[in-house]
This record gives C-alpha cells, structure tokens and sequence, in this order.
C-alpha cells in the first residue's frame, strides 16, 4: 500500500477514485487546492501525488515534493505539459500519466461541437426558451463533401475521422506519422498550408510542445478559406487566441469551437458564476455569436472518469511492486533533491 496525495480533486473524482481503489488498497488523502509552490507541503509524507492538466509541476514544486518524501508523480490525463520533465528526472521523480481513457469521449465531444456551430443549435434552443421560432440566421451546411482537415491523428484523431468520413466528409490530415487507419479510409495527408487552403472545416487533435505552441497564429489564419470553422479539443495553447479573435472579427473565422483555453487555469473547473470574470480576452470570446466554449469537458464521460481512475491507481500498484508503467520518466531509486 502507498500513500497517494490527490490534488484538484473534485468530488466526482473523489468518488471514482474511492470507488476504483476498493480493488488496490492504497492510502489516499484529497486535497481541493490545485497543486502549486504553495499547497506542495500538503504531500509531506506521501509516496506520489496525482494531479490533473492545470495543476503546476514545475522545477520549485517538484523540488518541494521530493524534499517532502515523494517518489512518484502520476497525472490523471495524458497531456504533460505541465510537468517540468527534465527537472523530475534529476530529481529522481518517476512521473506516469494516463495515455488513453478514452478516446472515444473527446472525439464525440470533438463532432459535437461541429454539429451546434454548424446548426446553430446553441442559439436555436434559446430563442424556443423565448418562444421565438423564426429560422433568420441558423441556416448550416451538409456535412456530405464538406472538405475536412484533422491536425494529429493519433487516438483521438483517427476517431474524429471515423466520425466524420461516416458523415461523407471529405478528409485531409496533417501528421509528421501518417495513420494506417486514416490511410485506409482514404484520408489525404496534405501539408498544414493546403489543409488551410483546402478545409472548411479545421480541428485539432495535438499534443501541446515548443513546436505546436501558437500552431494556429495569425499567418495561419491568413491562409485558411473565409468562413472557415476551427475546433480545439486538445490544448488551449495550441492557437493564439488574440488572433482567433482577429479572424473571428474580420470573419476569417466563421465558427469556433473551444473545449479548451491557453490561460484556462484561473478559470475551469471551478464555479465562477457569481464573480466577475477578470480576463478580458476570454469574455470577448464569450461575446461572439458564432462561439461555442465548454469548460475542458470532452473527456468528461463515466467510461472516461472510471478508466482514468484505475489507470492511475494501477499505475501507482506498478510503482509499488518496483515497476513503471504509462511512463514519462522512471526513476525507482528515489535520489536527493540536492543532487
């Protein structure tokens, strides 16, 4: 049995975790506080911590951590861009994550988000609320032959073009590692510059690094058909939204679809209903008409919740028996944190 410091929880991942661990037995403490320089004493004691995509985990925390007694940091998603990786590594922290909970859930959300923006239906439900059916304004397009570009098409990717491809879409893809799936269905692999040239419709499904940071800039959008429709289910930071809001006013952009925010991390996952939002590049966001944001919930399914949790915790039962799994760094003899 470890002892787990559980940071950011919320209790619907308190409960999946509890229920999940009945099977492992580990000792886990929950804390509410997101994990920072801060709140990094609140693991003292602990083997691992698990933290999820907006907690920090930079060089000073992970110094915190492994001065406090911990061997082991498991992420409960599979994006690590929080994580200081190389820090961790001299520090002789093993660090795991989730790879695939289920990629099924973010590219459902993913073609959702496709569907309101073209169809409109955000606003048509509200106008029946206000017994308003008038038709002006919520005309979309057929999905059938529309010319449609995937940006990665790892996991979640080639699902999102499974989808689109039943829908009759017209798919084209961007990938440094072509997809054999994606091959066989026909896909054609393009350049980013003729996908922007080519598609109506853009979305993204890439891990966030150096090379991808801003990947939908200003010169990007330039490029891109008027009217374009662009989705980001992936990493916020992944487009520069100050340009997006630029395409979006000179109607570059004709649809947006955002799961996720490059400065979401004073924002998501909380309830903010009753304050008064402070970032005013977001509530310009929220102004537009043509502007679907949900708060990072694509993965947010029950099969999802569930997977992440026994993934973690089976991750953290690997460690223990002197293993890795799911790994980004392993180090099983844990080192000073002055070394």
């Amino acid at each position: 049995m470890l002892k787990m410091a559980v940071f950011n929880t919320k209790p619907y991942v308190e409960r999946f975790f509890r229920r999940a661990n009945e099977r492992f037995g580990h000792e886990l403490t929950f804390f509410e506080p997101r994990l920072s320089d801060e709140t990094a004493e609140m693991a003292r004691g602990a083997d691992a911590v698990c933290i999820f995509v907006n907690d920090a985990a930079d060089a000073p925390v992970l110094k915190r951590l492994a001065e406090g007694g911990v061997r082991l940091v498991a992420l409960r998603c599979a994006g690590f861009n929080n994580v200081d990786i190389a820090a961790a590594e001299r520090l002789g922290l093993s660090v795991v994550r989730v790879p695939a909970y289920s990629p099924y859930a973010v590219a459902e959300h993913t073609v959702g988000l496709i569907l309101a923006l073209n169809r409109r239906i955000h606003r048509a439900h509200q106008r029946v609320r206000e017994g308003n059916f008038s038709l002006e304004g919520l005309m979309g397009f057929d999905l059938h032959g529309t010319p449609a570009g995937i940006i990665g098409t790892g996991k979640i990717g080639v699902i999102v073009a499974k989808i689109l491809h039943g829908f009759g879409c017209e798919l084209y893809a961007y990938d440094v590692q072509p997809n054999p799936d994606c091959v066989e269905m026909g896909v054609k692999y393009v350049s980013l510059d003729k996908m922007y040239e080519t598609c109506y419709i853009l979305s993204l499904h890439c891990p966030l690094v150096p090379e991808t940071h801003h990947l939908i800039d200003a010169a990007a959008i330039d490029k891109m058909q008027d009217c374009v429709m662009l989705i980001n289910t992936s990493r916020g930071a992944l487009i520069d939204t100050q340009a997006v809001i630029d395409g979006l006013k000179s109607q570059r952009i004709g649809y947006l679809g955002l799961d996720v925010y490059e400065e979401e991390g004073d924002l998501f996952f909380d309830d903010l209903s009753d304050q008064i939002i402070q970032d005013d590049v977001f509530a310009r966001l929220l102004m537009f008409p043509n502007v679907i944001v949900t708060g990072h919930q694509a993965f947010f399914t029950h099969n999802a919740v569930t997977a992440i949790a026994e993934t973690t915790l089976d991750n953290l039962s690997v460690f223990e028996q002197g293993q890795c799994q799911n790994v980004l760094t392993c180090s099983l003899h844990h080192k000073s944190p002055d070394s």
